[in-house]
């Protein structure tokens, strides 16, 4: 790894973000990582020091068997020590740090009207209180506690409520189905539901505590219900909230499990039914890990107002909303709402209102908005760092991110990491790593990435494969809940001495990691593997296109072939020149095995209302198969109709 020369577009720190930085330059950078891999057990026990232990460890930092051929897989972090993650994120910033009067959160409704803010001291006391009531309904230490809320502030309360207690919180994306709601529940084994009556996202009307109603069968756990005004700011139903203020934190061992989210998996035959993987995070490794890697990879000062545009349902907003901010004393923005509602400006209006300085969100929405150009963008200046997670960003969309949003003036932290990693792997650091456009760059702290063949030979230089890890850092998973057996078997049988990603990798010849989508999401078109993101990019290079997604469909002679949907710009015409234009700049781009045969014109994609692309549903509609099972997580199922009124049968 060596400061790149290479000729390709290249975006470097601006001098006025190194001069206070963390890690000021590329040299830092290595000198860090170096150390993190050489010394872990030094690397780790200096962050360590910075937090609250009510028993210090008796072992080493971290241990691990990542080689299935050898024992058991495991991952073991400050054995014997003991902490609470709630005392860590609020108490200490409270009674230790000064930080009382402090803004922890300003809280933005759905609506502009709908708005407040939250001090760390007074997040406390929310907190201590939420944690009295549900250790009056019988919640102790040990116990799973699913959480059914919008994004309002009493999701983040009744999480660290939990982790007050010592019990596990299981967070239940607010717009799943009763169904799925259930799923989740028995999975986890909760023993108490905590929802609202309901919440408008945009102008739709979710009714939660009806869906929590209908759950099926007869084990419905006891309902702790805020009361929601569908928006605006809950008032707790328990008079129980007044009678005490403050409740001390239960001490947790390290590796008593934390948190359980929920993975999908493989679909299921025909039915669409996920099957679900219970990631399981611990306590201290989750604390150091999100700790670290919000305060570099996002520069984190304390006169910082930051904002991750995620829902706390998802992982994102687990360790880039609630404990990862939380852990560095930052003060953040909590959004309700969607991006164009009441108005397609709503995201910048915000960062405007509240002189944003690091912003945090998916391409999904940077492509949305994209559509709508520079006009409805407010007052930006504030802005210093932007960031993009959940997906690869394709070069158009980061182009437009750094130049109409950032100005030409914020380096764009492109982050890849996954649910079981628990924070950052692959990512910039906003001084020191040079950009390349869609690339994540290069490894965080205490990360050992390589490349893989398929035959499992390591694969040195510029190289494309599997992506995987070497070792563990502090907050990757332990397990899958109640299954290990499927946790070694998914992560770690295929290639033994290594954590598995699942997802394709390519690595140039500066030694920038570029992430080509999951393995199951690669073509095999007449023996050559090509991945979806790298032709949906050369898609959205085109001027008429805003969105592009990228299937297979079987093909006799090829194997599988290319059905690409595309998404226009406003007032863009979809017509067989587009798409002769469109085969022709994908083969110009990839070569001509990536010649797509299908193009079809997408008003919509089907998308869950966290935005993913629901790329089985694609698939299906590629290959007309309209059995499509459970479309519960969809946000406008009327999107599926459309796509098969215009489905191409015959290559255009």
């Amino acid at each position: 790894m060596v400061v790149p020369e290479s000729q390709d577009k290249m975006f470097y720190p601006p001098g006025d973000l190194q001069r206070d930085a963390h890690v000021p330059d590329f040299n830092s950078y290595l000198a860090s990582y170096r150390k993190s891999l050489e010394n872990p057990e030094a690397f780790w026990k200096e962050i360590a020091d910075e937090f609250f232990w009510k028993t210090p460890a008796t072992g080493p930092m971290l241990q691990h068997n990542f080689d299935v051929t050898k024992g058991s897989i495991y991952v073991k972090c400050m054995e014997g020590a003991k902490t609470n993650m709630c005392y860590n994120v609020l108490d200490r910033h409270v009674k230790e740090g000064g930080l009382g009067e402090k803004v922890a959160y300003y809280w933005e409704g759905n609506s502009p009207d709908h708005h407040m803010t939250i001090t760390y001291c007074q997040l406390l006391s929310h907190v201590c209180r939420c944690a009295n009531v549900l250790k009056q309904m019988g919640v102790k230490k040990g116990d799973r506690v699913s959480i059914y809320l919008p994004m309002i502030p009493e999701l983040v309360y009744t999480m660290l409520a939990c982790a007050r207690i010592g019990a596990v919180h299981s967070i239940v994306f607010a717009g799943f189905s009763s169904e799925s709601l259930c799923e989740r529940i028995m999975d986890a084994q909760s023993s108490v539901l905590v929802t609202a009556d309901g919440v408008y996202r945009g102008e739709k009307l979710i009714s939660l505590k009806q869906i929590a109603d209908e759950f099926p069968g007869s084990r419905q756990p006891p309902l702790f219900t805020s009361r929601s005004c569908w928006g605006r700011h809950s008032e707790w139903e328990h008079e129980s909230l007044d009678t005490q203020t403050h409740t001390s934190g239960q001490s947790a061992v390290i590796r008593d499990a934390f948190y359980i989210t929920r993975l999908p998996g493989n679909v299921a035959g025909q039915l669409g039914k996920p099957k679900l993987l219970g990631v399981l995070h611990t306590v201290a490794g989750y604390l150091l890990y999100t700790s670290l890697t919000f305060k570099y990879v996002f520069d984190h000062h304390h006169d910082d107002v930051y904002w991750c545009t995620a829902d706390i349902g998802w992982i994102t907003g687990h360790s880039y909303i609630t404990y990862g901010p939380l852990a560095n004393g930052a003060t953040s923005v909590l959004f309700e709402g969607i991006p164009v509602h009441p108005h397609v400006g709503r995201f910048w209006e915000i960062i405007e209102k509240y002189k944003v300085t690091k912003f945090y969100t998916a391409p999904t929405a940077i492509r949305l908005l994209m559509k709508y150009g520079k006009e409805p963008l407010y007052d930006l200046s504030s802005l210093r760092i932007l960031g993009t997670v959940g997906e690869p960003i394709n070069p158009e969309a980061w182009q437009w991110y750094h130049e109409a949003v950032g100005q030409g003036r914020c380096p764009v932290v492109d982050t890849f990491w996954q649910t079981e990693t628990g924070g950052h792997v692959l990512t910039p650091l906003p001084a020191a790593t040079p950009l390349k456009p869609g690339s994540a760059t290069f490894p965080f702290f205490g990360v050992e990435p390589t490349i893989l063949s398929e035959h499992g030979e390591e694969l040195e230089g510029e190289a494309e494969g599997y992506l995987v890890f070497r070792r563990p850092w502090p907050g990757i998973m332990r397990t899958v809940y109640k299954n290990h057996e499927r946790f070694e078997n998914t992560y770690f049988k295929k290639f033994p001495g290594f954590y598995v990603t699942g997802d394709g990798c390519r690595r140039d010849k500066d030694g920038y990691y570029w992430i080509t989508g999951r393995i199951d999401d690669m073509l095999n078109v007449s023996g050559h593997l090509m991945s979806t993101a790298e032709v949906e990019a050369a898609l959205t290079e085109h001027p008429a296109v805003a969105e592009a997604a990228v299937v297979s469909r079987p093909h006799k002679v090829k194997g599988e072939c290319l059905y690409c949907f595309v998404t226009l710009k406003d007032h863009r015409e979809f017509s067989h020149m587009l798409v002769e234009e469109l085969k022709r700049q994908v083969r110009e781009k990839i070569g001509p095995i990536a010649t797509p045969d299908f193009i079809q014109n997408a008003p919509a994609l089907p998308k869950t209302r966290s935005g993913k692309i629901m790329r089985r549903i694609l698939r299906q509609v590629a290959r007309n198969e309209k059995d499509l099972g459970d479309l519960s997580t969809l946000a406008d199922p009327k999107v599926v109709e459309e796509l098969f009124s215009q489905r191409c049968e015959a290559a255009a």
